[in-house]
């Protein structure tokens, strides 16, 4: 009975020395994670200062090496003998050209050419072309001074310009202005980050540069009153203070932020910086829960040694340590498997790209063949002409027709450079085209065909110019297109009639219209390689090709049919306006 009470008794002062472990740990858990956290935040805090004040000197270390760069190119363009050139002999052709060779390696956004009136000549930029700056104020200064000038200007759109400028003499007269304009989104884009928010501000304390744009042209205090802060800005400044009382140098809408600020030595500008302490709190929650994990793990362990189903947890631990690796082994089974099926894709992926290239390079072969069949067959016809010119004495008439063969021969020279920009798949220079001179050259170009098909050509075009914005040859190249399938379709006609209809309202609309038998599948038409033609009279390419240079031009190729018979083919492409036209 003793016995009995004496086991009891060790057993009940187990229990109270384990609940006593218990009340110890815990509140042990609480005493260290209070001091880490204390002692941690301090340390975090004055790293992201010490960062934030290393950060800071490198951005304006970058800003005043951007700044003296950019001041040295305008002193060493003013002097280029080609700019000179170009600008006492009013030959401005190859000076934009001139200019976009130094951009690049530059850096700057943009380079322009003033003359004497203030006019721009040349530009990187071809939008600025035709651009008058002769009150702007970077071109009034440079007409003032000898040396490079520098003007802070603001855009309609809110985002300042910052302008280097040079007069360019030439025997003591001025003949022009050289600029340079600073990539400033390109120094806004290096500033942003995930935590940081910068400013530059003017003498005046203006904001002329920044990461978050709506911040340019207002003052620091009202900046910061501004209601949304997306993107980096909002994630600089909405990390709060928390429990863990961060020392602020700042607030904004309640959010704690750190602000360092440094002198810019050009013009009296500052630099002012905003850094989040979200880093900070996100570090040291990451020790804290480390050692709240140790503390459980004790607790669990004090738990463990306490239970009384040691044995069995120990056999369902190794039940399931075995069917861990069975399935361990199963997924290693997969995995080869699926690694042998990632090979068979590859060898397919392989495959299917050869078989891509094969079809890419066959389909450009017959857009080759399509394309200069035309002006082949034309040439056919002239040189024939030009033989029973000769045999009838009749040399001037003949030298016309070679003056059309060589016409000829240098399209199918445009065609064949066309087809060298598609591969580099570069931009193609627009420029304004008279359409109707678009419809008359096409018209010529197929005179010989027509003239032997005895078709009647109906022709209404307006009387003013009908100016769109595009490539003249590419227009005549879709036109040409249409009248051969119009030609094609009327073959079969009693009275072989094609319609050319060109009208100039809102959009210019120009119609093909024909009296043959009309289409049977519309959907399909402008789908490569398809055709209605017998094999041998055509690879079914020109539309193809036409829609998409309409596509290119901005516009839309339509065909339907007519409800006495025939078809009808429609452009309808952007109308260039008379203004626009005058300025190129």
């Amino acid at each position: 009975m003793k016995k009995t009470q004496a086991q009891g008794s060790r057993h009940a002062a187990g229990r109270w020395y384990l609940r006593l472990s218990i009340v110890v740990i815990c509140g042990l858990a609480l005493i260290v994670i209070y001091v880490s956290n204390h002692f941690l935040t301090e340390r975090f805090t004055e790293t992201i200062r010490n960062r934030s004040e290393v950060r800071v000197a490198l951005y304006v270390t970058n800003l005043m090496s951007e700044l003296q760069r950019n001041s040295v190119v305008p002193q060493l363009l003013a002097r280029d003998p080609e700019l000179i050139k170009a600008l006492d002999n009013k030959d401005y052709s190859l000076s934009t050209a001139r200019l976009l060779s130094f951009v690049d390696e530059i850096g700057a956004a943009n380079l322009m050419l003033l003359d004497r009136d203030g006019r721009t000549v040349a530009a990187t930029d071809r939008n600025r072309l035709g651009e008058n700056h002769r009150a702007a104020p970077f071109f009034v200064n440079a007409q003032r001074s000898n040396r490079t000038v520098y003007t802070t200007v603001r855009k309609e759109t809110g985002a300042y310009d910052l302008i280097y400028a040079r007069r360019i003499d030439m025997g003591g007269q001025m003949l022009g202005v050289i600029t340079i304009e600073l990539d400033v989104p390109r120094l806004e884009r290096g500033w942003a980050g995930v935590s940081d928010a910068v400013i530059v501000m003017d003498s005046e304390g203006t904001i002329i540069m920044s990461t978050e744009p709506r911040w340019r042209g207002l003052q620091e205090s009202e900046a910061l009153q501004r209601q949304s802060a997306p993107s980096a800005i909002q994630r600089a400044l909405q990390a709060t203070q928390g429990w863990a009382a961060l020392p602020a140098d700042g607030y904004l809408r309640g959010e704690a932020v750190l602000r360092r600020e440094a002198r810019v030595p050009h013009q009296g500008w500052r630099m002012v910086t905003f850094t989040t302490y979200a880093s900070v709190r996100e570090r040291v929650n990451g020790v804290l829960a480390i050692e709240v994990m140790g503390f459980a793990l004790i607790m669990a362990g004090l738990f463990w040694l306490s239970s009384r189903q040691t044995a069995s947890r120990l056999v369902l631990f190794q039940r399931e340590s075995a069917e861990l690796r069975v399935l361990n082994q199963r997924l290693q089974r997969e995995i080869a498997e699926r690694e042998k099926v990632e090979k068979t894709l590859e060898v397919a992926e392989q495959t299917i790209a050869q078989s891509s290239k094969l079809a890419a390079l066959g389909e450009m072969s017959a857009a080759v063949s399509h394309e200069l069949n035309q002006p082949l067959a034309a040439m056919k016809t002239y040189l024939a002409g030009a033989r029973l010119l000769l045999q009838r004495q009749r040399p001037q008439e003949a030298l016309s027709s070679f003056q059309r063969i060589d016409d000829l021969i240098e399209r199918m020279g445009a065609i064949t450079r066309q087809l060298k920009s598609y591969a580099r798949k570069g931009a193609v220079g627009f420029e304004p085209v008279d359409t109707r001179a678009a419809v008359s050259s096409a018209l010529a170009m197929m005179e010989p065909q027509l003239k032997s098909s005895a078709v009647n050509i109906i022709r209404m075009l307006p009387n003013e110019p009908v100016m769109v914005l595009g490539d003249r040859l590419r227009l005549e190249q879709v036109i040409i297109n249409l009248l051969r399938n119009a030609l094609d379709a009327t073959q079969n006609a009693a009275d072989p009639t094609i319609e050319i209809w060109l009208a100039a309202g809102d959009r210019v609309t120009l119609q093909v219209r024909d009296n043959g038998e009309g289409i049977d599948n519309l959907d399909d038409l402008f789908e490569p390689f398809y055709t209605t033609k017998q094999p041998g009279d055509g690879v079914g390419l020109g539309l193809a090709i036409s829609s998409g240079i309409v596509n290119e031009l901005g516009g839309r190729l339509t065909a339907r049919n007519a409800a006495d018979g025939g078809a009808i083919f429609e452009v309808q492409l952007p109308r260039l306006k008379q203004d626009l036209a005058a300025a190129e």
